[in-house]
């Protein structure tokens, strides 16, 4: 079992026994822990929640970044923001107490969530400003459970998630704190000393895997320092070795200053990632509905948000090329998921409904997108050997040319997810394929923002 230097396990954590035939031991250096097979849910499930909740969900403006633009950076909107709407003295500290998630149901966010067809959902535990969640033994009253709420709002997510769907649960977790004493101390000795992981992000991090156990624990906010600083591969090697979710949990590659895109479970390089072509390893699109901050903003404006045609071409592009999506929203201080944000989730929900098939438990096929018609991008399914074509515009000519399907004469057939009859094609020979969509009204439409071609028996 690895330890971190300086931190003292929790007991549930000393008393784990390595699970019934799982031989395989990981050491506490990257090239040990890089060599850790991916569990197999993480790539069949494709499509996932993020939600950005916490106190800067109180002044609702600009960014979840509210306190350090407003404190540290000093923009002027944010200065502006708070001199006009609060006291001389108000402090950030102050807003606590109004984080109050009075209309807060998980169950009404569960059934939310399921409607849209996710899998999983990754809830920020704590993010940067420090308040958790939960009600952390090392958070110094600065959580959920002390303040505000006075409520568990993990453990009542996790409750809702496990009891109402089958989306796996996720936990982020920052592994920095902008105005933390201890870490502001470190970080002025060049991490040199290690008092804030030791006493404060290491303990967290054993704490909400032991007591929830997360499938999912997505790492963020390094500070700079490197991975060393936080002991992040003695972390990791008990998780892997030792913790209650050993041979479920994923990771993502947040780990430490210059990790990211290197190491771990899957990569996510950075924020809103979507590099349109195949990668290598196992990979990840976090991105936002709102498209100027991950936390709920009071003073966004409906151009801010993205259409649903926008966020199923990012679903369609990141699954072709091999990613997973997870697409972010923000929830309101007092606990509501905005109409904006719940429709949109339905939205999704409703394509997944007729196009799932193309998405979920597939892999990237030897083309990802097209070569003739832009706006088409495939996926496909080895046991089955299907291959789908989904494209996200409706062609007016009748007729869909497809440059990559070689076809069989005699063999090959072409169906329109959610609408059942074979479609007529004619063979383009090496060129590849035309097809003859179904001329019919719009409202006939399986759905109204993209379309799938299964199709059989192609080369």
């Amino acid at each position: 079992m690895s330890q971190p230097a300086g931190c003292i396990l929790p007991l549930l954590a000393l008393l784990l026994v390595p699970p019934q035939g799982s031989s395989a031991r990981y050491d506490p250096t990257w090239e040990s822990l890089d060599s850790r097979p991916l569990p197999t849910w993480f790539d069949e499930v494709k499509f996932g929640i993020f939600i950005h909740w916490g106190v800067f969900s109180v002044p609702s403006f600009g960014s979840e970044w509210f306190w350090w633009y407003w404190q540290k950076e000093k923009r002027q909107p944010y200065v502006k923001f708070m001199d006009t709407n609060y006291p001389p003295r108000f402090s950030y500290e102050d807003f606590g107490p109004l984080f109050t998630a009075e209309f807060y149901d998980a169950n009404h966010w569960a059934d939310i969530l399921k409607a849209s067809g996710a899998k999983y959902v990754v809830l920020t535990s704590k993010h940067h400003e420090g308040f958790t969640l939960w009600g952390s033994k090392y958070s110094w009253n600065w959580n959920a459970v002390d303040l505000g709420p006075k409520r568990d709002i993990v453990a009542e997510l996790a409750m809702s998630i496990r009891n109402k769907t089958d989306l796996h649960f996720g936990l982020y977790h920052s592994l920095f704190e902008w105005f933390n004493p201890l870490f502001l101390k470190d970080a002025a000795s060049i991490f040199t000393t290690r008092n804030f992981p030791s006493a404060k992000s290491l303990p967290e991090l054993y704490e909400i895997v032991s007591k929830y156990q997360p499938e999912i624990l997505w790492s963020d906010g390094d500070g700079d320092a490197p991975d060393t600083y936080w002991n992040s591969t003695g972390f990791l090697a008990w998780l892997y070795n030792d913790s209650p979710v050993r041979d479920t949990v994923v990771t993502n590659d947040r780990w430490g200053a210059g990790r990211i895109c290197k190491h771990g479970g899957y990569y996510t390089c950075s924020d809103r990632y979507n590099p349109g072509h195949l990668l290598p390893h196992k990979w990840e699109n976090c991105m936002t509905i709102d498209k100027g901050s991950w936390g709920y903003r009071r003073n966004a404006q409906l151009s801010d948000y993205l259409k649903i045609e926008e966020l199923v071409t990012q679903l369609v592009k990141t699954v072709s090329c091999g990613g997973n999506l997870l697409m972010n929203i923000g929830p309101t201080h007092d606990g509501r998921i905005a109409a904006i944000f719940e429709e949109r989730l339905r939205q999704m929900g409703v394509w997944l409904g007729v196009n799932g098939e193309a998405i979920y438990g597939t892999k990237p096929w030897r083309a990802q997108n097209d070569t003739l018609t832009p706006g088409v991008w495939y996926t496909f399914k080895p046991k089955e050997d299907l291959i789908y074509a989904i494209f996200l515009h409706w062609p007016i000519s009748g007729t869909l040319v497809l440059g990559e399907p070689k076809t069989i004469a005699g063999k090959t057939e072409v169906k329109l997810l959610g609408h059942g009859d074979l479609l007529k094609w004619i063979s383009l020979g090496e060129k590849g394929m035309v097809v003859n969509v179904p001329q019919i009204a719009f409202h006939q439409l399986p759905c109204p923002w993209g379309w799938t071609l299964q199709l059989t028996n192609v080369n």
